[in-house]
């Protein structure tokens, strides 16, 4: 039963609705532990949820949502320049979109922005970045196929600090969370980044499909240990995707969501809005 059904009851709750509205955060992906906390609260302001009606118990869980998914930004961007964003993410999730869509954001800002095609395994990675670039008005850097990542990740810092970029992104492999090796590869290029420019990475983006549901919490955590994440990218919430699933990477990793994608053009990518998402759940 979808939560805005359990909603639509105008009596006080009693057990039967909370294990209804238990069942529903759960299909909507918002974990068990987020469920129970949002249930909990319902149970602790039951007389106030009572006097209120369905209109108490939306407001109540939306704001809880809200909390939960409220965090703070660990550093502001661009204050360091060039300024080194690593995206990463499995296969499939929108990381290339991801890049030229910031990059476009970054441009009508004024900033000039390379783009660095660290995905060397993948076919046409590279080409596919390319494009984006073109389409965002961005640099572009690659190496040869098959390359070193952290060699063309190297070069690629070298040249923006030469150009004077104010941004770099980083397009890394869509390494499957359960590949050790590659986790590990990821680490390097952490290191290289450091080397080459200080406190570089300076944001570690984790790109997730929104409709990946809780294997996207698996997802997460690997990359948290081998990336040091700051940041969360929640993409395809233009489809069917049920969304809560923000809510169990949030608690669980304790970083914010930076953007949302809601399309394939390259302004569809919107800073995020944790109350405007708590409400859109129950939309």
């Amino acid at each position: 039963m979808p939560v805005a059904d359990v909603l639509r009851s105008q009596r006080p709750l009693d057990p039967a609705d909370l294990q209804a509205l238990e069942q529903a955060l759960i299909a909507a992906d918002l974990g068990l532990a987020a469920t129970q906390q949002a249930l909990q609260v319902l149970r602790d302001r039951s007389r106030e949820i009572a006097a209120g009606g369905a209109s108490a118990m939306r407001a109540a869980l939306r704001d809880e949502i809200r909390k939960a998914l409220e965090r703070p930004v660990a550093r502001p961007a661009f204050t360091s320049r060039p300024w080194v964003v690593f995206v990463v993410g499995v296969n499939g999730v929108g990381k290339t979109t991801t890049i030229g869509k910031l990059a476009h954001a970054w441009r009508a800002e004024g900033r000039a922005t390379l783009l660095v095609a660290a995905d060397t395994f993948r076919a046409a990675a590279a080409e596919q970045l390319e494009v984006w670039a073109r389409r965002s008005g961005a640099q572009f850097h690659r190496g040869a196929e098959g390359a070193d990542p952290a060699a063309v990740l190297t070069d690629g810092l070298r040249a923006a600090r030469a150009r004077g970029n104010d941004g770099v992104l980083v397009d890394t492999a869509g390494r499957l969370h359960t590949k050790g090796n590659l986790m590990a590869e990821l680490a390097k290029m952490a290191r290289v980044a450091g080397r080459e420019i200080p406190g570089a990475p300076h944001e570690t983006l984790l790109v997730l499909d929104a409709s990946v549901g809780g294997n996207g919490l698996a997802q997460g955590r690997e990359f948290a240990r081998a990336a040091s994440v700051s940041g969360l990218v929640l993409t395809k919430l233009d489809g069917t995707a049920k969304g809560g699933v923000a809510v169990a990477v949030v608690r669980e990793l304790g970083v914010p969501i930076r953007f949302v994608g809601v399309g394939e053009s390259v302004e569809d990518l919107l800073p995020f809005n944790a109350a405007a998402f708590a409400e859109s759940l129950f939309a």
